[in-house]
Formats: C-alpha cells, sequence, structure tokens
C-alpha cells in the first residue's frame, strides 16, 4: 500500500474501542488499524505527508471518530470545534463517569461551607444579641460631672439642642448590700447591686421591655425594680421589702414594685431602679452624678460625648468604653472561630484535588491521544479547571442551601443557653451578606487552587512517551 491516499478514509474499525471526541485532522496525527492487529497505531502526520508510515495498513481510521461519516485526510471536510466548547465536552464527560466520587466531593465541600454560614451567623447574632440585651438598661452614653452638685440647666440645654439625642435623664449612682429579710418558709437572701436613681425620663433612655418600661416611669418614692436574676438570688418578689445597706453605710428600705429583665445576665443580676429623690434621700444630698443619654444612632456615642464635654466639667463615658474588651473578645472569637471551621473547606478542597489526581493516572492515554492530536496543553488544563471549577460550584451552591436553611431554623427557634455562663439566654441568628460573599469567593478561589495541581500535572504528559 504505497502512495498517498486521495479517497476518503472512512471510520470504521471493528476491533476498536471507540470513545466520543474530536478528531484535529487538519493538523493532527491519524491513527490506523494495521491487519490482524487491534490496536492502533501511528500512521501519518496528515497535513504536508504523501507517504503513510507504516507500509500494510489495510484500514486507515481517524480516531476517536468523527460524526461525520468520513474524512480527506490532506483537506479536512470538518471545521475543529472551538476550544471551549471542546474543554467542557471532554470535562462533562469525566465527571458523568464517576458520579459516586463527585457526589462525596460536592458533600465534603458542601459540609465545610455550611458549618462556616452557620458558625459566623450565630457569632454574629450572639453578638448582636449581648449588646442589644445590654443597651436596654444602659445609656449610650453617660455624662458624669467632675464636682456633682445639682441638676446643671445649661447642659439640659446643650442636649435638647442636640439633634442627635434622643431621650436623656439626670441619675444618681451608688453601689451596697441589698437584702431581703427572712420571712415565714423563706430564708433571707443577700447580695451586691448597684442602685441608680432616675426621674421617669429614663423610660426612654433605657429601652427596657413593654411593661417593665411603664414600671420604672411610674416609680414612686420608697419603690425599687430589681433585675431579674438578682431578685431571684435574694427571694425578692413584687411586694416584697427589700433593705439596702449603701456605700456610705446609710441604711433604707424599699418596696419591689416590679422586675425587669434585658436577656443579659450581667445587669439582670447587679443593676437595681430607684426614684432619683429616694436615692438622694438616703444619701442624704441633693446631687446627681450626672447624665444618662440615649442617641439616634449608639456608633456615634464618642463623637457626641467629646462634643457635649469639649468646654464643659463632665466625663463622657460611651457605652463602647464599657464593654469594648467585651466587644473585642468576640470579635476575636469569631475570627477564631471562622478559621477553625475554614479548615474543614481546605480539607474538602483538597479532595478535589484528590479526584483529578486520580482522574489524571487513569486517563493518561486519553490525554496523551489529545495532545497528540494537536490539544494544546491550554486545552488540558481547561479541561480539570473545568471539572474543579463544577465540582467547587456544587458544592458551595449545596452548603449555602444548608448552611441558610440551619440559619432559618434558629432564627425561628433560638438556641437555648445558659445565661450565667453566656450573659444572655437565647443565641439568636444573624445572617451577613457580606460574610455569604467571603465564604464562597473563598471557598471558590481555594477549590480551584486545589484543582490547578492536577490541571498542571495533565497537561504535562508527554504523548510520545505515553504511545510509544
Amino acid at each position: 500500500m504505497g502512495g498517498s491516499f486521495s479517497g476518503l478514509l472512512s471510520p470504521v474499525a471493528p476491533l476498536l474501542r471507540w470513545s466520543r471526541g474530536p478528531c484535529e485532522a487538519g493538523g493532527g496525527l491519524i491513527f490506523a488499524i494495521p491487519a490482524g492487529q487491534t490496536k492502533p497505531v501511528l500512521f501519518w502526520p496528515v497535513r504536508g505527508s504523501t507517504e503513510p508510515a507504516v507500509p500494510g495498513v489495510q484500514r486507515p481510521v481517524c480516531y476517536p471518530p468523527l460524526r461525520m461519516a468520513s474524512v480527506r485526510p490532506t483537506l479536512p471536510q470538518t471545521s475543529a470545534p472551538r476550544p471551549s466548547g471542546l474543554a467542557w465536552s471532554i470535562a462533562r464527560a469525566h465527571l458523568s463517569r464517576r458520579r459516586t466520587q463527585n457526589i462525596l466531593t460536592i458533600g465534603g465541600i458542601a459540609v465545610g461551607v455550611m458549618a462556616l454560614i452557620a458558625a459566623l451567623s450565630l457569632t454574629n447574632g450572639f453578638t448582636r444579641a449581648l449588646v442589644d440585651a445590654t443597651l436596654r438598661a444602659s445609656p449610650h452614653l453617660s455624662l458624669s460631672s467632675f464636682s456633682p452638685e445639682g441638676r446643671d440647666p445649661e447642659m439640659e440645654r446643650a442636649l435638647k439642642a442636640d439633634p442627635r439625642v434622643a431621650a436623656f435623664t439626670p441619675f444618681l449612682a451608688d453601689k451596697g448590700l441589698i437584702t431581703r429579710p427572712a420571712g415565714l418558709g423563706n430564708r433571707a437572701g443577700v447580695d451586691f447591686a448597684t442602685l441608680f436613681g432616675v426621674t421617669p425620663q429614663a423610660a426612654k433612655v433605657l429601652q427596657l421591655p413593654p411593661g417593665q418600661s411603664e414600671l420604672l416611669e411610674t416609680l414612686g418614692p420608697g419603690e425599687i425594680l430589681l433585675g431579674s436574676a438578682l431578685a431571684r438570688s435574694i427571694g425578692g418578689f413584687t411586694g416584697d421589702e427589700v433593705r439596702l445597706l449603701n456605700s456610705s453605710y446609710r441604711r433604707g428600705s424599699f418596696k419591689v414594685k416590679g422586675i425587669f429583665t434585658t436577656g443579659n445576665y450581667l445587669i439582670d443580676s447587679a443593676y437595681a431602679f430607684t426614684s432619683l429623690g429616694t436615692l438622694q434621700k438616703l444619701q442624704g444630698t441633693g446631687n446627681i452624678t450626672g447624665y444618662q443619654v440615649r442617641l439616634t444612632d449608639p456608633n456615634l456615642a464618642p463623637v457626641v460625648g467629646t462634643d457635649l464635654t469639649r468646654s464643659r466639667a463632665y466625663s463622657p463615658l460611651p457605652w463602647q468604653s464599657i464593654y469594648g474588651t467585651l466587644l473585642d473578645q468576640l470579635a476575636l472569637q469569631k475570627k477564631v472561630i471562622g478559621f477553625v471551621v475554614f479548615l474543614i473547606v481546605i480539607v474538602a478542597a483538597f479532595g478535589i484535588a484528590n479526584v483529578l489526581t486520580l482522574a489524571v493516572f487513569e486517563k493518561t492515554q486519553e490525554i496523551a491521544i489529545l495532545r497528540a492530536i494537536g490539544a494544546t496543553r491550554g486545552l488540558i488544563t481547561r479541561i480539570f479547571l473545568l471539572e474543579g471549577l463544577v465540582l467547587g460550584l456544587g458544592g458551595l451552591l449545596v452548603g449555602n442551601l444548608l448552611g441558610l436553611g440551619i440559619s432559618a431554623y434558629f432564627t425561628v427557634r433560638p438556641f437555648q443557653i445558659p445565661g450565667d455562663l453566656y450573659f444572655i439566654t437565647s443565641l439568636p441568628v444573624e445572617v451577613r451578606w457580606t460574610d455569604l460573599l467571603g465564604v464562597n469567593a473563598v471557598g471558590l478561589i481555594t477549590t480551584m487552587l486545589a484543582a490547578l495541581i492536577p490541571a498542571r500535572r495533565a497537561a504535562s504528559i508527554e504523548p510520545a512517551r505515553i504511545i510509544r
């Protein structure tokens, strides 16, 4: 069989196991099956060749077979597929052959993403709930006088004129030992407490829950409002009589008008409120400690405090300064939890690398044939990167759905926690879109980096060595 082939080459070879794929006959190689053999061998380079490289070939074929019936070796009748479509076709074929491995890989990514979203959402909810509970019974800004005296008309005019101030009240603070005398069938109770003397305006400053706020607003002489945990500690109930020994060793008796709950154990276990006149009478003075202020925006507390005290003998104390250490600890906790859970995503991402590496070993001969018929290193790289992208996106999608589902569940049914350990009694959820974007971006980058390792390995395969 000498000379060149001028007729059509039929892609019919009964002894060859076919697989779908392209045939870049215009610049690649033609494979043929010699008579009596079962393996295709190199026939000749198509472009510019007129003599067969292997004599005695009876059935020259194009491998892999074209979708068309035949092809002329020196002038291909079909146009080669675009590299992008070709890479996707091959990647899709690879993915369809190992469904179990792909499902497990997607599941690993999904579990990591789900855990990361749920952990960040719970941490956000914990921080928000703690801040909200704290600000229910704490002012956004406290202005303490350097030399305590009576109410300051000039400061009160400045507070009324500032549009950032929503409400304010003069206050007097004291600390002491609060006790409930032993009664019929009840033992005596005792605990330390911080007592605030306030005016009815305090109901607008402190924003206690409905019902409790009215109790604060209508406090009369000799009446006291106890935090819920403090009341349990001393065994005090509405209508009971309690006694206070203050920091000046003065004694006073109070009637419990009611009990308030903020959800912050630190406040509920240590705070009590009475009327300003009652506490002034106990201390034997008409002075006040300063002013408690509620703002339209709590985040403005440091700025407003500086502006109001710039030329006045007051010390500003924004809520961020009081609870700054706690907020810093919560921010650090979120970072640590996020990093630890992110390690799960990294482990799952390397599962993608493992699956694709095995695929490279299994498909070494196919990769070599693709390279031999003209596939570039870039095309081979894109094939495996597309496989990694599909697995990564699948894991991210499932993980987002699971993570948001868990967050929605805990939004409806908040997780209950012991308040004496975690300062709040329930753990709500807050999903932030910035966290979602960050989780998905980091997850996608991680999976693509993991897929790049086997992709580069596949692209480095030398076809001549494998075919030989």
